[in-house]
């Protein structure tokens, strides 16, 4: 079964939230009309008897009111709907007044009657309701008799009637006017999703440029709005960052594989002495060396750029690991007559391989690029919350506008020389993505002609963990 769309499932939410509200409202709006016409018809009857007690207790006595009502009949005449017996005090006994059709009804006979006003509510043999109020007076013998005023019900009933029937006329209207108010509110409510539709239609691979507009949007859809936009702006920087990183690849294995087909095409056109052709395949030997390293270091990346990739980490001395890298390169660095120096100590959680990677990259281009003689200083220092590994070497340096773009893959300050020295330009990409594994971070700072510093900022432990 195909489920509701939104749109339905709050119109009809709404339409029926709406219909049972306006039922509640006539509802409570017929018990107050009940209430008040109640009110109304004892207050009536309340006047009606102070009115009669106060006749009778000035001049008027048994006999007076069998033979000489007529006080009280002015003050029942013209008052169709009200009813007046009298008795004497006790219930059944002799009917001393009645005026009006209902008052020789036979409950009124039963009806007792107090010192203070009580009402009680009746029914002829027709079916017509009627409000009786007793209470037992004084006559100015000091005799006292028991006085009935009933008030006929009908016009209230009738009032009441007419409400319900109107009621139940205009409750399908306004029902129905609920019901399309609540369509029309719903569609207008959600109509800022078709924007979200729009755009996520025109996404593609090839097109990612498409952002979600947030003026005027409701505050809840410009949430989501920002973070669909920032998720949006987050894949096409990977997409393009990926594309980019495919056209560098590319060109980067380009070179050396046109260079092997190219030697040998030239080396196969014709025969040739077998030096020669043991000079081409040692250059082709070369060449392939390259393109492994480039290879590797791909998958090296691959590898380190992978969240998948989070390997155990166990606690290591930065001293000790900047010693073997240098015992590695020592040779290296002879050649050129560089020195290098460790300083300082610090310790950090990490892999040890990855780390020694690390600062082998960033040794490896610091002897590239000093001069003869130099000395290259390897210090670690101890902060707060951190411990740094600075490389730093003297040199022409870098300038400014390369030093945002030095970590970006197959990046190069100066194209032909790396190449010519056997660098793939994936060296300093290697140490971003292992400082990242390793939730550090990676910095340098230049001054052209004078001195260059690169440093590795890793957490530092604390506890017997790191931060």
């Amino acid at each position: 079964m195909r489920p509701a769309s939104l749109s339905m499932r709050l119109g009809l939410s709404v339409s029926v939230m709406g219909a049972a509200l306006v039922v509640l409202l006539a509802a409570l709006a017929y018990f107050a009309l009940t209430h008040e016409l109640d009110s109304l018809a004892k207050k009536s009857l309340d006047g009606k008897l102070e009115q009669i007690q106060h006749s009778l207790a000035e001049d008027m006595s048994a006999h007076a009111i069998s033979q000489q009502p007529h006080a009280l009949l002015d003050l029942v005449m013209g008052h169709d709907n009200l009813h007046l017996t009298i008795y004497g005090k006790k219930s059944g006994t002799k009917l001393l007044l009645n005026l009006g059709e209902k008052s020789r009804e036979p409950i009124l006979a039963n009806i007792p009657a107090g010192d203070t006003p009580s009402y009680q509510s009746w029914s002829d043999t027709e079916g017509n309701n009627f409000l009786t109020a007793s209470k037992v007076m004084l006559l100015n013998d000091g005799d006292h008799v028991r006085v009935l005023l009933s008030i006929d019900r009908s016009a209230d009933e009738a009032l009441l009637s007419a409400y319900l029937k109107s009621t139940l006329i205009a409750l399908p209207l306004l029902l129905a006017l609920i019901g399309m108010g609540a369509w029309w509110i719903v569609q207008r409510g959600l109509s800022p999703l078709r924007q979200f539709r729009q755009v996520a239609s025109l996404i593609s691979t090839q097109d990612l440029t498409h952002r979600i507009s947030v003026d005027k949007l409701p505050q809840e859809l410009s949430a989501l709005a920002h973070g669909i936009n920032f998720m949006l702006h987050r894949l096409d920087g990977g997409v393009q960052q990926l594309s980019q990183f495919s056209d560098d690849l590319a060109h980067e294995l380009r070179s050396p594989i046109t260079n092997l087909m190219g030697k040998a095409q030239v080396t196969l056109s014709r025969e040739r002495p077998p030096e020669e052709y043991k000079a081409v395949l040692e250059c082709c030997t070369e060449e392939l060396e390259r393109v492994t390293r480039i290879v590797s270091d791909m998958l090296f990346l691959a590898q380190v750029s992978h969240p998948a990739s989070l390997v155990p980490f166990e606690k290591i001395a930065l001293e000790d690991e900047a010693r073997r890298v240098v015992d590695l390169f020592s040779i290296s660095a002879e050649e050129k007559q560089i020195s290098l120096s460790i300083a300082g100590a610090g310790r950090t959680f990490g892999d040890r391989l990855m780390v020694q990677r690390a600062i082998s990259n960033l040794l490896s281009n610091a002897i590239r690029h000093s001069p003869i003689g130099a000395n290259i200083s390897l210090l670690i220092e101890k902060h707060s919350e951190t411990v740094s590994f600075s490389v730093g070497n003297p040199g022409i340096g870098i300038p400014a506008q390369h030093i945002p773009h030095l970590f970006e893959r197959f990046y190069r300050v100066d194209t032909s020389r790396s190449r010519a020295e056997g660098g793939t330009g994936l060296g300093l990409a290697i140490v971003r993505s292992i400082m990242s594994l390793h939730q550090g971070t990676v910095e340098v700072s230049s001054l052209p002609g004078s001195f260059t510093v690169f440093r590795l900022i890793f957490p530092k432990v604390r506890n017997g963990s790191s931060t």
